[in-house]
């Protein structure tokens, strides 16, 4: 079965409600930034920018109400939990939980190995304070087929149950745990999404400092690689951002993973990190509609100042992480035919 009718069929299941009440296709609402869809863009994004802009007016709790966080997490995870046996069988992949070096993953395998010596690890978005591995099973599944690769979803404690230190350890006792199992560090491709591609970023600077290694490709989709409110989009896009705002989410979030003085930590958000001691060569993907559109730019510019093979992959009025949330559109589909081909240079190549 072809990617194109595979994630059509997602896209029918997650949101078929949603094609109901949406303004022409290029037609300029009279209501806010966000739910604009310019005509130079797919047609089925219009009813889910609508749509996901009603979660901008969400706010988060403190960052230390430990109590209030658990109710948001487990509201949000488990009806995404139950779905996992469905997509699964949309992506015509398997998966089964297991532990790697103490730390809950999610194997993912697709009907069809590319390599029995490649391997991906993946670290789910969520702002760091919600989802799950099983939860996140889409972005696994779609990332695994289109590549023929088995992900390695991490299930890291979330913030404010755990801090950055606390992740980071387990990010890496997971290479750790491949490694021992014979994997070479430039066998594994790591990708993440939103948060996920900030700590995957983070997490491979941290691996390198420690003599570990890099991973052999990185790809990341729309990563929060600063967790700070710095950068020209925290303004510029604020009022155009459908899915979330700083003030409600975002900052209550980077507090409960890190405290105010290490949010420029480089291993917290990568932008500020040191590259010139070498990078893997990273693909970044994002939208001209995120917030977070000045993390790409200024990650994108920080790996290439330091000379490392770097690309920035950006798509005209694509929302947060729009490569998972509409897999059949046609912005999706070339943003995951560049995956693919970046993965086969850099890793499947060898």
């Amino acid at each position: 079965m072809k990617l194109r009718s595979v994630a059509a069929r997602l896209l029918i299941v997650a949101s078929a409600s949603l094609w109901l009440t949406v303004p022409a296709q290029g037609e300029s609402p009279s209501g806010p930034a966000w739910e604009y869809a310019p005509e130079t863009i797919s047609p089925e994004w219009g009813p889910f920018l609508r749509e996901r802009g009603k979660g901008r007016a969400g706010t988060f709790p403190a960052p230390d109400d430990v109590a209030a966080w658990k109710q948001i997490q487990t509201a949000r995870i488990q009806p995404l939990e139950a779905r996992a046996d469905e997509i699964a069988r949309i992506f015509q992949v398997t998966y089964e939980e297991d532990e790697l070096g103490g730390v809950p993953v999610l194997l993912v395998t697709p009907e069809s190995l590319a390599s029995e010596r490649k391997i991906a690890v993946y670290v789910h978005g969520g702002a760091y304070v919600l989802h799950s591995a099983k939860s996140t099973l889409g972005s696994a599944a779609l990332f695994s087929r289109v590549t023929g690769l088995k992900v390695i979803s991490i299930d890291y404690t979330l913030a404010p149950q755990a801090k950055w230190p606390e992740v980071l350890e387990e990010v890496v006792a997971v290479f750790e745990s491949l490694i021992d199992q014979g994997y070479r560090m430039d066998d594994i491709a790591f990708y993440g999404d939103s948060a996920g591609g900030g700590l995957a970023a983070g997490a491979t600077l941290k691996m390198r400092d420690e003599g570990m290694g890099m991973p052999g490709a990185v790809v990341l989709w729309s990563p929060w690689s600063d967790i700070s409110e710095t950068g020209d989009t925290y303004v510029t896009l604020r009022d155009a951002e459908p899915f979330y705002t700083y003030k409600g989410v975002l900052g209550p979030s980077a507090l409960a993973y890190a405290d105010e003085a290490d949010h420029k930590h480089p291993y917290v958000s990568p932008v500020y990190g040191d590259f010139s001691a070498g990078f893997p060569p990273t693909l970044i993907q994002g939208g001209t509609k995120e917030i977070f559109l000045s993390n790409f730019v200024r990650l994108y510019q920080a790996i290439d100042a330091a000379e490392q093979v770097v690309k920035l992959d950006i798509y005209e009025g694509m929302p947060h992480v729009f490569v998972v949330a509409r897999p059949a559109s046609a912005e999706s589909r070339a943003a995951m035919k560049k995956v693919s081909a970046w993965v086969n240079e850099y890793l499947l190549s060898e």
